[in-house]
């Protein structure tokens, strides 16, 4: 068996990362519990509910959506899906990730108002977590309630003018997240399109007929998360990271 030790070259199967996350259950000024609306620009992102329930709202150019949220419940969305959850109890879920875990790595945008999103310093300096555990959760809130009124916003022009309403949230996104890309295409090398690569060496080695990638089979395991409890957009995080 082999145990990940932080800078060893390994990864989930399909390049996936995965959090254990329990939503932030503190009210917001709507009146409902959860996490911070928010958008990935180059990742998908999985739920596999495993406590509780909830739902998640959603909002793309196809328009708003609200799902809802119960053990055993299993959902997906692609790039550029707004999404924020909403906690009516208990709600967790096994987060899953394209990309070694991108999305909880840098590839999440706040909806905040525009006037937060007009250069990427602007933008850290409304969504830092600052202080001890009880002063970044209510950093967290701030942010959440912030990234909220933008949405508001964001749903209120969709219903106006349609899928254009959100040209310009992902235009101010993408400035924001581009110095970014260079560590982004590392781990994507390293681990999703890596995979990929070896499936395909492995595919050519059976059809004719050899099959050398079975002579170092062995067994990964993480022991453990890598960090507990982190202040994630929607809730506290159990993060595996094995890209450390």
């Amino acid at each position: 068996m082999c145990e990940y030790e932080p800078g060893t070259a390994v990864a989930l199967p399909g390049g996936i990362g995965v959090s254990l996350l329990t939503v932030y259950d503190v009210e917001a000024p709507d009146g409902l519990a959860g996490g911070s609306p928010h958008v990935h620009l180059a990742c998908s992102e999985g739920y596999y509910v495993i406590g509780g329930s909830g739902a998640v709202q959603t909002l793309n150019p196809s328009g708003f959506t609200e799902t809802p949220l119960q053990p055993g419940t299993v959902l997906w969305f692609d790039p550029g899906t707004i999404h924020r959850l909403v906690n009516h109890g208990g709600l967790q879920i096994l987060a899953l990730m394209s990309n070694s875990g991108l999305p909880e790595a840098g590839d999440a945008v706040l909806t905040l108002p525009p006037e937060h999103l007009t250069d990427r310093e602007t933008y850290l300096k409304a969504t830092a977590l600052t202080g001890g555990d009880a002063a970044r959760t209510q950093s967290a809130m701030t942010r959440r309630n912030l990234a909220l009124d933008g949405f508001a916003v964001l749903r209120e022009q969709y219903e106006s003018t349609g899928p254009s309403a959100l040209d310009d949230f992902y235009a101010a996104a993408v400035r924001i997240v581009q110095p970014q890309l260079a560590d982004w295409r590392k781990r994507w090398e390293q681990g999703a399109r890596r995979l990929a690569d070896e499936t395909g060496a492995a595919l050519d080695a059976l059809e004719a007929g050899t099959a050398p990638h079975l002579q170092t089979a062995e067994l990964h395991r993480i022991p453990a998360p890598t960090e507990f409890g982190r202040h994630g957009m929607c809730g506290r995080l159990d993060v595996y990271d094995i890209t450390s």
